[in-house]
């Protein structure tokens, strides 16, 4: 009989690779936000974190359904954009008080969190609660 084949990469790798994946949404996030298209403020960090944050919490959550665990990609972006933004190097702040960055904050970390009740939400449904 054919017998199950190990996975190649192991749990806490993936794991690993999505925490460094919501690092680099933040800091894309970032730099991202303070765009214009013309005279149009158009930010599109925003949208990037909105729509891949839930998607990284929700692949977390299918590794281990600890919010610790399946929070850690939030956690990552949220330190990113709480560090890069208000402490980088150079003194530069990349998060200025405007209402882009508000949306950036609130917005990343709403959907973030929206992603991790949604994934304890399940796990509770699925264990008979």
């Amino acid at each position: 009989m054919n017998e199950p084949e190990p996975p190649a990469v192991s749990d806490g790798t993936l794991l690993g690779l999505l925490v460094l994946d919501g690092v680099l949404v933040g800091a894309l996030g970032l730099v991202f936000t303070p765009l214009y298209l013309g005279g149009v403020p158009a930010p599109l960090g925003v949208l990037l974190s909105v729509l891949v944050l839930p998607w990284l919490v929700f692949r977390a959550g299918e590794i281990d359904v600890r919010p610790s665990r399946a929070g850690a990609p939030l956690l990552a972006w949220v330190l990113t954009v709480g560090v890069l933004g208000l402490v980088s190097p150079g003194g530069d702040v990349m998060l200025p008080p405007t209402w882009q960055s508000l949306l950036l904050a609130v917005g990343g970390i709403g959907a973030g969190l929206w992603a991790l009740r949604s994934v304890l939400n399940s796990a509770y449904r699925r264990n008979g609660g």
